[in-house]
């Protein structure tokens, strides 16, 4: 089916589509959120669909918070209350991958913080080497350091502590026969508020695929995975699912890909331009970052709520 990307509201079809919805699947920063303001009207409109019977689930990224932190979020900002099941982070996403993939004994190898830490604590996978490397010129330093027997996977995420010792270890390790390599996501760069940015995952992701002269397993969007999880955690059917985002290359990618109705929202990264550029493009690769609908905010749902 050719994507439009048509104003949702425009249309008795474009009404009619969040109306049948049972499900929405909702990304969080640039969506529901920018920092620590809520967009204006999201939590109303969520609480409005939540109260029409909609399974909402928040499908991020971000591999440097938990779900119980982006549940406590979520209710910090007055949108409606939220269980940690609902909420499908790349870090929990990752935890729960390598908790089926790894062989009986197996442990991971971490490029991350305390909350990817958390979250494979949390379903029992063994890890080590979160948070600070030991200092170049110790014994401990990547190149020099003893190798753990039980390592098996290589997991990279979001590691404010990335450095050059840990990606020797993680060479070193992935030069092991067998051995997973596994990434959050490949997000390459982070929007701040005021226009800036900050490096993100997939930088990192890349440093140890380029190392190790293999391609990462990639657990967030736009690949499958991470919707996967949804389906496995709820009975949802994808023709009767939104996934709602701010970026083409990820959440409408993902959505585009499993078969749910997209939904852009233009309160974060991607612009109308850019899927204007997509659109008169022959390339199909550029055609699947097509949305279904756009609206300026989530607060553009609430008149077709009340209709």
């Amino acid at each position: 089916m050719t994507k439009r990307c048509e104003r949702l509201g425009s249309s008795a079809a474009a009404r009619s589509a969040l109306r049948d919805a049972k499900a929405v699947l909702f990304d969080c920063d640039g969506v529901l959120w920018r920092g620590e303001a809520a967009i204006t009207g999201a939590a109303e409109a969520l609480g409005r669909l939540a109260g029409a019977g909609k399974q909402l689930c928040y499908v991020t990224n971000n591999s440097s918070r938990t779900r119980q932190a982006y549940v406590e979020k979520l209710q910090r900002l007055g949108f409606p209350p939220a269980e940690t099941r609902q909420v499908f982070g790349s870090a929990y996403c990752a935890a729960r991958y390598l908790s089926h993939a790894l062989p009986a004994g197996g442990a991971a190898y971490v490029l991350g913080g305390a909350a990817l830490s958390a979250e494979l604590e949390a379903v029992g996978v063994a890890h080590l080497g979160a948070g600070p490397a030991p200092e170049p010129g110790s014994a401990n330093f990547g190149s020099r350091a003893p190798l753990d027997p039980s390592v098996r996977a290589v997991l990279v995420g979001y590691d404010e502590h990335f450095s050059y010792g840990k990606l020797c270890l993680a060479l070193r390790y992935l030069m092991r026969d067998g051995c997973l390599l596994v990434g959050t996501n490949r997000d390459n760069r982070l929007p701040l508020e005021g226009g800036s940015a900050v490096p993100g995952t997939g930088c990192l992701v890349k440093a140890v695929e380029t190392a190790a002269e293999r391609e990462a397993f990639i657990i967030g969007k736009p690949n499958r995975y991470i919707f996967e999880c949804v389906g496995k955690e709820f009975n949802i059917d994808p023709a009767r699912t939104i996934m709602v985002g701010d970026r083409l290359d990820t959440d409408i990618l993902m959505g585009n890909n499993c078969g749910l109705t997209t939904l852009l929202t233009l309160t974060g990264v991607s612009t109308l331009e850019e899927v204007k550029g997509h659109l008169e493009s022959d390339c199909p690769e550029r055609r699947n970052l097509v949305p279904d609908y756009y609206v300026d905010s989530i607060a553009d749902l609430l008149p077709t709520l009340q209709d």
